[in-house]
């Protein structure tokens, strides 16, 4: 689902081209100016932090951990951080389309770094791509790689601080999939319910298997009603304890999906609230920690 809405739209017709952007390599940061980074949301723009230390200065598009992304509309501020950046991190596969839309109006050159082909993942045939990369640890660890470099061409003389920095936090990374690891050899198989695909890439990662129908999912990451029989197929799973656990994103919360959280809780199965967006208080390797730990109690 794409955050480009008619205001973003509206904004996009009256600013005037100066040029196009492409993900060539930046320019060369002046010395000891720091490298403007833009991502499209802190969970990209905290991943960056924490690769560049000081020698960033990181604006993260969408920011709000109460807000829900996918109403977000691009603003003239967007547009003048994207003008500036010699670094672009947008997560890709029409999940914040905006950015490339703004980029062709922005001018200059920034380096683009796309996390869903730093996955590559692709949809399945006949299916959809789960477009939530951020989930899969696997792609951050690529994507910190991507980040050093990215960083080092536009500021050659803190090269080596970016490679250090990004073994670093791969390490940290290894050591939550090596929790999922974990996770799967004692619960291989465990079934768990989502209301939308967003921390599927961390539950497959542990060995759980989705029960929820897939037209549940799809039809509330879409803001679209589920059909009677699939909401009570989806209440089903707990009524006959068929999950261990329900994976509830707390940013796009309506009456079915409380319907489900209504029911996950009565049936005492366990709550496992995720975000499309950094928590306040938390950086990535934290967040992603802290659900890990959710996981873990709720299988126990």
């Amino acid at each position: 689902m794409t955050w480009w809405g008619a205001g973003a739209l509206s904004l996009a017709m009256f600013v005037t081209a100066c040029g196009s952007s492409s993900p060539g390599k930046p320019a060369a940061a002046p010395s000891g100016s720091a490298v403007p980074v833009v991502a499209s949301t802190n969970v990209y723009g905290d991943i960056a932090r924490q690769i560049a230390g000081d020698r960033a200065s990181i604006t993260s598009i969408i920011s709000d951990p109460d807000a829900d992304p996918h109403s977000y509309e691009a603003n003239t501020r967007t547009q003048l951080e994207l003008s500036k950046a010699r670094v672009v991190i947008e997560n890709g596969g029409g999940y914040d389309d905006f950015v490339d839309t703004m980029l062709r109006s922005a001018g200059g050159s920034p380096k683009v770094i796309n996390v869903v082909d730093v996955s590559g993942r692709k949809a399945a045939d006949g299916g959809e791509l789960n477009e939530h990369v951020w989930y899969d640890l696997a792609t951050v660890e690529h994507l910190a790689d991507r980040l050093a470099a990215a960083l080092g061409e536009a500021d050659p003389a803190g090269a080596p601080t970016f490679a250090a920095n990004a073994t670093a936090f791969k390490q940290k990374v290894q050591q939550l999939r090596a929790r999922q690891a974990a996770i799967k050899a004692a619960h291989p198989g465990a079934g768990v319910a989502v209301t939308e695909p967003v921390p599927l890439y961390l539950l497959e990662a542990c060995g759980l298997v989705n029960k929820t129908p897939d037209e549940f999912s799809e039809a509330i990451e879409e803001g679209t009603d589920v059909p009677a029989n699939v909401l009570r197929e989806t209440l089903d799973l707990f009524a006959h304890k068929d999950v261990a656990l329900l994976a509830y994103n707390e940013q796009t919360s309506g009456p079915q999906t409380r319907k489900v959280l209504d029911a996950a809780r009565a049936a005492g199965v366990a709550v496992v609230p995720v975000t499309e967006t950094l928590p306040a208080g938390k950086d990535y390797l934290t967040w992603m920690g802290d659900t890990l730990a959710a996981i873990e109690n709720a299988l126990r």
